[in-house]
């Protein structure tokens, strides 16, 4: 793959916050770069808060005195397209309408020569709907950089149905020279990132809407047992309620309202009530100098057992095992039956799996963490018929390793384990549809969201029929297809080679042993 040549320019059209932050990292990667936009002082004001922002990094110490000085050089705003003909790449970061678009680049090509690269910051529109009807569509194709553009290291680049795969093999390789992280995507609804991560938001949503938890406990659930470095309710606040319910529709109608990717309602009343996040100084949570951030659920204080018995493998929670040792609770382990942690008043403590508590005598489910030992929160779920003993000895026993315990309602997969399942089972169907590579999914997924982990990696870790499993079980509890499992999370599953064909009927049958146990 070539790069651009670093003497060649780069072209951003539009002024904004993100054709200035395009425009600083083709700046400093070596570029000449123009900027371009309708209303000329908005292009001249751009290129003068770029060049401050250079000057600010010299005099820091983070550029070179002669780099920056050299870099401030090269840039300059253009009063017209016309002053773009010498461009190499054009990059358009103007507003989110196609029919604006289109227009804007049938104007390029009168413009660049036909082997200049077209591009599209777009992050929610079709890049084979905005190279349609384009003299060379070939050479157009989407480079979706993350806001703020000079921080964060993520672009992806979108090949639409028309693109030369030797134009985004160009676009790839420069990405990367520019010190950025590419990622190939197929031109599919919402990419990468704004495809994978519906359910981050969607899910606890859901939670939300049934009653389970309140925004507080779902976010500090997903943050310290999730391992996520925010909560969707905080986020969705960062982000705009309007902004983010946007990209979730426009998700969902490009999938023609697949039930996968049904919008919040909770989340349209507050965009109606015109509470958008921060912005308007209140969304999920208020906002402001007086504002008081409400607090998560956390149970209060209750012994732990001296002693429990672990039946079966605990899969995900086998790390448990350890830590109760440590604690000092005494383990005694049934290597037949389960998976489950008696405690001694005959109650269960058994991982989220997709089932409801009330489906069972006297139980309690306790939610998914990313890694036990540093999880500080657990979640437990329970239903009317748990008996006070039992959920008394549940929250002991989590308190005595060092966790703060919230309990929440009787959710089918509770808070972590949902969401989880649900990134697992859109990537595995993204990546069978040659949307994207498992790798570069959990790579957009890590960067462009800061995951803990990326999706294919979580499904490594938690076992092939864990996520099918889970699914499986939400969807006979909530039909609609929401949770059905995918035809390709089922092959991850349950299609085994030739070689291990015995293992995977074995365990089918201990899977199927455990469902009925809990």
């Amino acid at each position: 793959m070539t790069a651009i040549e670093r003497s060649r320019t780069v072209a951003v059209v539009g002024a904004g916050t993100m054709g200035q932050g395009i425009a600083q990292v083709a700046l400093l990667a070596g570029h000449p770069v123009l900027i371009y936009d309708i209303n000329a002082t908005l292009a001249a004001d751009a290129v003068g808060f770029v060049q401050d922002r250079v000057e600010r990094m010299a005099a820091k110490g983070r550029l070179d005195r002669a780099e920056a000085e050299h870099a401030i050089g090269r840039i300059a705003s253009a009063a017209g397209l016309a002053e773009l003909a010498g461009a190499a790449l054009v990059v358009e970061a103007v507003v989110e309408d196609a029919s604006v678009k289109r227009a804007l680049f049938a104007a390029l090509e009168e413009v660049v020569s036909p082997e200049a690269l077209l591009a599209t910051n777009t992050s929610s529109l079709s890049v084979t709907e905005l190279a349609a009807g384009l003299a060379h569509p070939g050479r157009f194709l989407g480079l979706h950089f993350f806001n703020p553009a000079p921080l964060l290291p993520l672009v992806e680049v979108v090949s639409g149905f028309a693109t030369d795969p030797a134009a985004a093999d160009r676009a790839y390789a420069s990405v990367l020279g520019w010190g950025k992280t590419p990622v190939r995507c197929a031109d599919t609804p919402g990419f990468i990132v704004n495809r994978i991560a519906r359910p981050f938001y969607a899910e606890a949503f859901a939670v939300y809407e049934e009653q389970g938890a309140d925004p507080a406990t779902i976010d500090a659930v997903l943050r310290e047992s999730g391992g996520f470095k925010m909560g969707p309710f905080a986020l969705t606040d960062l982000i705009g309620q309007d902004v983010n319910e946007a990209v979730t529709r426009s998700v969902w109608e490009s999938f023609f309202r697949s039930p996968k990717f049904t919008p919040s309602l909770a989340q349209r009343r507050l965009v109606q009530s015109g509470r958008l996040g921060r912005k308007s100084g209140h969304g999920w949570y208020p906002y402001g100098p007086d504002a008081k951030a409400p607090a998560p659920h956390t149970a209060g204080p209750e012994d732990a057992p001296a002693g429990v018995t672990v039946v079966g493998d605990l899969g995900p929670a086998a790390g448990l095992l350890d830590l109760l040792e440590e604690a000092g609770i005494a383990v005694t382990a049934v290597e037949h039956g389960g998976p489950y942690i008696q405690l001694p008043g005959e109650g269960q403590l058994v991982l989220a799996d997709g089932k409801t508590a009330i489906e069972f005598a006297d139980v309690v489910y306790f939610d998914l963490a990313f890694d036990y030992r540093g999880a500080t929160r657990i979640a437990l779920s329970v239903s009317e018929d748990t008996s006070e003993r039992t959920l008394a000895e549940a929250v002991g026993l989590f308190q005595k390793l060092g966790k703060k315990v919230s309990v929440i309602g009787d959710v089918p997969g509770m808070i972590v384990a949902r969401t989880v399942a649900m990134l697992i089972d859109l990537t595995a169907d993204a990546v069978a549809r040659g949307v994207a590579g498992a790798e570069d999914i959990d790579t957009a997924m890590r960067l462009g969201v800061n995951y803990p982990a990326g999706p294919a990696e979580w499904h490594d870790r938690l076992g092939r029929d864990w996520a099918y499993d889970l699914l499986h079980h939400l969807d006979e509890r909530c039909p609609g297809g929401r949770y059905a499992p995918s035809l390709a999370l089922y092959k991850l599953g349950y299609a085994a080679g030739p070689e291990d064909e015995e293992g995977a009927d074995d365990e089918a049958g201990a899977d199927d042993e455990a469902g009925d146990t809990a």
